[in-house]
């Protein structure tokens, strides 16, 4: 069954809404009055349309943000858990380490490591078909040769 398109909008609405203020609590009431439909519609309206309920739907959108502020290694665990709209750093550090598959500070230093590597060697992660197609010069850092010059 179709789903009306002023229905749609209210549930895009409400994803949006989501998306603005993840970091704040939000809760299945709030979202279903904020596209004006009954909470049970709502949930089942949103499950449908983007294959997730809308607490999961928050809790990627929350660990997605807690990944890059994680990667960018200006805040502590702790500060980012608060940040991203968790109550608990043990519920935080659990729900992170179910989606990613690795705790919050490993993959923190993950993240690091594996900056450093392509800092330190940059076209391992360059593929090969790339370098030989485009010609890039592995004499010397980052230069790309022209095959049409060369020829």
């Amino acid at each position: 069954m179709p789903i009306a398109p002023d229905t749609y909008r209210k549930i895009v609405a409400a994803k949006v809404y989501i998306d603005d203020n993840f970091q704040g609590p939000l809760d299945l009431d709030r979202l279903s009055r904020e596209a004006c439909l009954s909470r049970y519609y709502f949930h089942r309206l949103f499950t449908r349309i983007y294959r997730l309920t809308p607490h999961q739907y928050l809790t990627r959108k929350r660990i997605e943000q807690a990944r890059l502020c994680l990667a960018a290694r200006e805040l502590t665990v702790t500060e980012i858990c608060n940040q991203v709209g968790f109550e608990s750093i043990g519920s935080f550090s659990l729900l992170f380490k179910k989606e990613m598959g690795a705790a919050p500070t490993s993959y923190r230093d993950e993240a690091w490591r594996r900056e450093q590597q392509t800092l330190e060697q940059p076209r391992s992660f360059i593929p090969h078909c790339f370098i030989e197609n485009c010609g890039v010069d592995l004499g010397a850092p980052s230069t790309v040769s022209q095959k049409s010059n060369s020829q």
